[in-house]
């Protein structure tokens, strides 16, 4: 798990868009990678139509609202055992089934993953937290978290194709 952490947030500074050299590198490149997956998935929230909310392709997965609802809740848990802030997830994938609902409890999960993220430079950036059984820097937690929605952005693409409704991503800018 180390080395997987290790190669995607190099991977991440690596191809980071438009960060500008500044007083925390690490920090503003972690932002930046971020920022990329809330915008499509922001994006995402707000193109699909209610219906599809409730479609999944096969019984045995999530509908598409249940993946946004564990996103949201992901985001809260992962960026808060980044910070070592104890925040409580809003169980969204659980207990909230319409769109109004699930958008919100996204938006405001990137709000706070932005709002934790924030209160970071590079140094503490680079302390070590526990995170799935072992310590790792809270740097990479907040990585973890960038490509744990982007795993999702990859389920919610497919339902959008399966729905003929083209993924933000795939749009001409």
């Amino acid at each position: 798990m180390k080395h997987s952490l290790a190669a995607a947030l190099a991977t991440a500074v690596l191809l980071a868009p438009s960060v500008v050299a500044g007083q925390s590198p690490l920090m503003d490149s972690v932002k930046a990678q971020f920022g990329n997956v809330k915008g499509v998935l922001l994006k995402t929230a707000d193109k699909v139509p209610e219906p599809i909310w409730e479609f999944r392709p096969t019984p045995e997965v999530r509908t598409f609202g249940q993946i946004v609802g564990h996103i949201a809740d992901a985001n809260t848990a992962i960026c808060g055992a980044a910070s070592g802030d104890k925040a409580t997830p809003p169980n969204a994938e659980k207990s909230m089934t319409t769109k109004a609902q699930l958008s919100k409890a996204l938006a405001d999960s990137f709000a706070y993953c932005d709002k934790m993220m924030a209160a970071m430079d590079d140094k503490t950036a680079m302390e070590a937290v526990k995170f799935f059984g072992g310590m790792t820097p809270r740097s990479m937690v907040f990585a973890f978290n960038t490509a744990h929605d982007y795993e999702h952005y990859g389920n919610l693409v497919t339902y959008m194709r399966i729905n003929k409704i083209v993924p933000p991503s795939s749009e001409g800018k």
